[in-house]
C-alpha cells in the first residue's frame, strides 16, 4: 500500500491462453498461495491443478518484482459417476489448501465435490546408475552374470517435479463439499459441505468423525446451508463456519465432540428499511476468512464485506460496500442467476487490508487503516509491465464522467470470484474466468 493509504497496483503478469474462445475446462475455480508465498496453485473446471513458482531473480532485483513462473501441472481429480445416485460428479477443484512445509517437499489438499486428495509435490535433480543387479533399462539381470560389484553413482538430471497423489479422502459427503481447512496442528483438517462438517486425521483415509451435522430430521423442515468453514490460525480446537442465513457461528471441538451447539454466534439485524423479496438471497454468507493473527475475520456476502472482531457478536466493526449500485438490479441479478454467485474475501499478510471481487472483471481492496478503498479492473488492455491500473468508478445515474462506466453496461459474465493475496508481500493473484493476473504494488 503506498504511504497516504491509497491503494496502487501495477501489471506484473497475465498466465492462461488470451483467446476469446474459452473451453469450460480452463476456468479457474480456486487460487491459493502457500504460507511463504513462493508457490501460488490454481485449480479449474476441467479438475487440474497449475503450480507457479516464485521466479527467484524478481526477488533479488530492485525494486523487487513479482513474478512467478510454471513449476508444475498435474490432473487432480477425474469425472465420475455416482451409480447408486445416478449423479455425474464433476471433476472441478473446488478447493486448495497447503500444508505448511517441514522440509524440500510440499503438500496440497485439493477437492472436487466429493473427494479429497493429499498431493505431495517434490523436486528430483539426480538419478543413480550402474546398478549391480539391474540393466540401465531397469531389467533385472541374472545374478550368474554378476561377476564384478559396481559402487552405484549419482547423476545429475534436468530438474523434474513430480506430483503424487499420497492421500483420497473418499466416501464421506452426501453433499458437494464446499469448503476444506487445515488445523494449526498440521496433522488434522476439515470438509464441509451444505449440512455437515467432518474432521480428518491427515493419515486415515477411512474414517472421518462428524463435527458439525445441521441436517433436519425432516428435509422440509430444512431452513438454511453451510456455505463455508475454516479452522482457526493457532488455536487447534476452534473453527468458524457460515450459514445461508447470514450467520457465522464459532464452535470450540473441547466443549462436545459434535459442535451443534456453537459457543459463539456472529449476526448483523437487518435493517428494516433494506428488506425486499431479495434480502435472504443477498444476506448468504459465501465467503469466512479468519485474520492471520486470529482476533477478527472478515464475511462476504452479496453486497458487501464485514470485519468482525471474535470479541464482539453482536455486529461487525466494520462494513465495506462492494457494488451497492447493484441493490437497484437484484430482479434481473436473480433472472440471470447471477445474485446466487459466491465471491471469495481475503486479507493482506498485516490484515490491514482485504480483497475481494465484483463483475465485469472488477475487484476491490480496502484499506482498513485509511478507510480508503479502490476499484480495480482484471483487464487485458493493460498487460504491459508495470502499467500502473487506474481506479475505476461506477456511474448509477445522472450524468456520466469521461472516466466511468455505467451501472448499464457492466458485463455480469465477467466476474472476479477467487482472488489471493501473497502472506508477506503486497502482490495479489486475481483469476479472471481462464487467466490469472498478478498484480503488485506500484514499482
Amino acid at each position: 500500500m503506498a504511504g497516504n493509504g491509497e491503494a496502487s497496483w501495477c501489471f506484473s503478469q497475465i498466465k492462461g491462453a488470451l483467446d476469446d474462445d474459452v473451453t469450460d475446462a480452463d476456468i479457474i475455480s480456486c487460487v491459493e498461495f502457500n504460507h511463504d508465498g513462493e508457490l501460488l496453485a490454481t485449480g479449474d473446471k476441467g479438475g487440474r491443478v497449475v503450480i507457479f513458482q516464485r521466479d527467484p531473480a524478481s526477488k533479488t532485483a530492485n525494486p523487487r518484482r513479482g513474478e512467478y513462473n510454471v513449476y508444475s501441472t498435474f490432473q487432480s481429480h477425474e469425472p465420475e459417476f455416482d451409480y447408486l445416485k445416478s449423479l455425474e460428479i464433476e471433476e472441478k477443484i473446488n478447493k486448495i489448501r497447503w500444508l505448511q512445509q517441514k522440509n524440500p517437499v510440499h503438500f496440497l489438499l485439493s477437492t472436487n465435490d466429493k473427494t479429497v486428495k493429499l498431493w505431495k509435490v517434490s523436486e528430483r535433480d539426480k538419478s543413480f546408475e550402474g546398478y549391480n543387479t539391474k540393466e540401465e533399462n531397469g531389467l533385472i539381470r541374472d545374478p550368474q552374470n554378476v561377476t564384478a560389484l559396481r559402487v552405484p553413482s549419482v547423476k545429475q538430471i534436468p530438474l523434474m517435479v513430480e506430483a503424487s497423489p499420497r492421500r483420497t479422502f473418499a466416501n464421506a459427503h452426501t453433499y458437494h463439499i464446499n469448503s476444506i481447512s487445515v488445523n494449526s496442528d498440521q496433522e488434522t483438517f476439515l470438509s464441509a459441505d451444505d449440512l455437515r462438517i467432518n474432521l480428518w486425521h491427515l493419515e486415515v483415509v477411512n474414517q472421518s468423525y462428524n463435527i458439525v451435522d445441521i441436517k433436519p430430521t425432516n428435509m422440509e423442515e430444512l431452513t438454511e446451508v453451510i456455505t463455508a468453514a475454516e479452522f482457526h490460525p493457532t488455536e487447534c480446537n476452534v473453527f468458524v463456519y457460515s450459514s445461508s442465513k447470514g450467520t457465522i457461528r464459532l464452535c470450540d471441538m473441547r466443549s462436545a465432540a459434535l459442535c451443534d451447539r456453537h459457543s459463539k454466534q456472529f449476526e448483523e439485524p437487518e435493517n428494516p428499511t433494506n428488506r425486499s423479496f431479495f434480502s435472504e438471497i443477498i444476506s448468504s454468507i459465501s465467503d469466512v476468512k479468519l485474520s492471520n493473527s486470529g482476533r477478527y475475520m472478515i464475511s462476504r456476502d452479496y453486497l458487501s464485506i464485514k470485519v468482525w472482531d471474535l470479541h464482539m457478536e453482536t455486529k461487525p466493526i466494520e462494513t465495506y460496500p462492494v457494488h451497492e449500485y447493484l441493490r437497484a438490479k437484484l430482479c434481473s441479478l436473480y433472472e440471470n442467476d447471477c445474485i446466487f454467485d459466491k465471491f471469495e474475501c481475503c486479507w493482506n499478510g498485516k490484515d490491514s487490508a482485504i480483497m475481494t471481487g465484483s463483475y465485469n472483471n472488477f475487484f476491490r481492496v480496502f484499506d482498513r487503516n485509511s478507510k480508503k478503498d479502490v476499484t480495480l479492473e482484471a483487464s487485458r488492455d493493460i498487460i504491459k509491465p508495470k502499467t500502473v491500473l487506474k481506479p475505476r468508478k461506477v456511474c448509477t445515474g445522472g450524468k456520466r464522467k469521461k472516466d466511468e462506466i455505467s451501472v448499464d453496461c457492466l458485463d455480469f459474465n465477467k466476474k472476479i470470484l477467487h482472488t489471493a493475496w501473497h502472506p508477506h508481500e503486497n502482490i495479489i493473484a486475481v483469476a479472471a474466468t481462464n487467466n490469472l493476473f498478478i498484480f503488485q504494488d506500484k514499482f
